[in-house]
Formats: C-alpha cells, structure tokens, sequence
C-alpha cells in the first residue's frame, strides 16, 4: 500500500541521496563524526533488514543479532582458519544465517508460532549462539576475534581511509532500502502485507503463508549477515557482546518503531534521528552518566508510542494528508 509521504518524496530521497554522495567532498569531517555518519548508516541498513521480517511481514524478531553475528563470525572464521577472501566469507556469512533463519523459521511457522511466541523463539536463539560463540576456543571465546591486517585495498576489504568504508555502507543501505521499495510494490509485497494483517484470511484465499513468512526470513537473515561482516571489516574485531548480544537486537528493533514499522523510509529515519542524538549525549555528559543514551531512547519512545505510533514516517504522513484533504 502505497503512503502520500513515500510516493510524493521520491525526487526528495533521490536528493538526499547525492547529497550523502557528495558529503565527503563538501564538507571536511573529523573522523569522529565520518564514524558517527557510518554507523548511522550502518544501523539504518540492519533496522531496513529487519524491516523486511518485521515491517512489512509483520513477524517481529528481537533476535537479529544471531544473524548478524553469525555473517560476522563466519567471514573473520573464514579469514583467519583459511585466508578466505572477506567478500566471499560474507556470501559464505549470509548463506549461513540464511540457513540459520530457514531452520528457525521452519520449527516456528511449521507450529504456526506467532507474535509473542516468535519474538521469544528469536531471542531464545539469538542467547544460544550468545553463549555457544563466548565458549567455543576456536571462535576466541568471551574475548573475541581480531581480524588480521591485509594490504590495504578493495580485494581485501580493507582502508586506511574511512571515505571507502562510507560508500561502502551508503551503497548496501542503499541496495536494502530500494530493495524493500521493490517488494513493497510487488505481489510478494503484497501477500507478506496481508499476511501481516491477517494471516488467516491470506491463507484463506490461497497465499502460501509459511512459504512465503519462510522466503522473507531467509531473505533478512541473508541481507543482515552481509552487515556483521561489514562491521568485522570495519572495526577489525568482533566480540559475543557487540556481535550477538540482546542489546544489539533492541537497537536494530528500536530505529524502525521510531521511524515507521513497514515503512520503506522508517528505519533510516530512525536511525538518523536516535544514534547522532545518543552520540551527541554520550560526548556532552561523558562517563559519568553511563546510559543516559538509553533514557533519551526511553523518552522518545514513550512519546513516539503516545503522539506517533506510527512513526515519525507515519506522523508526517497524516500531517500532509489532513493538508492535502483542506487544499482540496
């Protein structure tokens, strides 16, 4: 279903879009502030990943983190025990918590577990793999794995210059947002929605319900898997508590409620409105008030929750709605 906001802001997105190519170019950034812009876009592309499941599916996951995880791990694995180039172990990643959704989706959907009961199956799976990865040697345990420096260059996924790590994000945010655009306005769009409001009416009129909840959550475990191994290359480490940790799970569910829960745009909105803002709290108060990002987040969303549950996408929507009503 097609909102006023989306289908009337496509040059505006397209603008905004180049101006985030030519940012580097424009302005001179501390590198600090390249880092902020990078793990906003970052989190925009693991929220718009779990937008897919979420959003437009209407099956809420608060286990991501295991498939971002598990792309993470399973290309620095990959690197390290065979020298296997990083841009294969993230096909090899996303294969791999693409199997991983694909057997969690099977044992949920197959019993027709739902709402509340996935949601716990997600997170119960997401703490076994929390828990398996911070005992395993072989995985570095609670301690974590460090990726090996390379020669610098586009083959091994590795840069002196954060610029490249930037595109490189830009570009599989991107992807995953015209992505969802795509299947929004499809018949694979479609059904996911109608199954999402009401899953026994889709099945009644013959939508394929589990093949398709199935489709979608490998899809998004698939798309996620490719971020884990992005920040593995970023950061140069991985560890169970930045890679697999509920934590993580909450932040990538919190941006989509912020911004739009099945909105193409909603995501990225909430990311660019909550980690800039968390970031700039945690530079202003310091380490004295550990957490104080996290009650921002808490009052933003009672306040979200009361005068937008829909979303910043959904409250501006409805403003230019009733202006578009008055006009006509």
């Amino acid at each position: 279903m097609r909102t006023w906001i989306e289908s009337k802001a496509l040059l505006l997105v397209l603008g905004m879009l180049i101006f985030l190519i030519l940012i580097p170019h424009l302005f001179t950034f501390s590198s600090y502030l390249l880092h902020i812009l990078i793990m906003t876009f970052y989190f925009s592309y693991l929220s718009s990943c779990w937008n897919l499941l979420g959003g437009i599916a209407g099956q809420h996951s608060m286990g991501h983190s295991a498939f971002v995880g598990l792309g993470a791990y399973s290309s620095t694995f990959f690197l390290l025990k065979v020298g296997l180039n990083p841009w294969i172990g993230m096909l090899l990643g996303g294969m791999v918590a693409a199997l991983a959704g694909l057997f969690i989706g099977y044992l949920s959907f197959r019993y027709r577990l739902r709402g509340l009961y996935f949601l716990l199956v997600t997170i119960a799976f997401a703490e076994i793999l929390y828990i398996l990865f911070s005992n395993i040697r072989s995985l570095g345990g609670a301690s974590g794995l460090v990726v090996p420096l390379k020669e610098e260059g586009l083959i091994n996924f590795q840069f002196s210059s954060k610029v490249t790590y930037y595109y490189i994000i830009l570009a599989m945010l991107t992807f995953v947002i015209l992505f969802t655009y795509l299947i929004s306005r499809k018949r694979l769009g479609y059904y996911l929605i109608a199954i999402r409001e009401n899953e026994e009416a889709a099945r009644a009129v013959g939508i394929r319900v589990i093949d398709y909840k199935l489709l979608v959550t490998t899809i998004s475990a698939f798309l996620s898997a490719l971020g884990g191994t992005f920040y593995a290359q970023y950061t140069y480490f991985i560890d169970p508590s930045t890679a697999l940790g509920i934590g993580l799970s909450v932040e990538i569910l919190i941006y989509p409620i912020v911004g739009g829960v099945g909105t193409v745009f909603g995501p990225a909105i909430g990311a660019f409105t909550l980690y800039p803002l968390a970031e700039f709290i945690r530079g202003i108060l310091g380490a004295k008030t550990t957490g104080a990002h996290l009650m921002v987040y808490g009052v933003i969303l009672i306040v979200i929750m009361i005068f937008a549950p829909g979303g910043i996408t959904g409250l501006f929507n409805d403003m230019f709605l009733v202006k578009d009503r008055r006009q006509k």
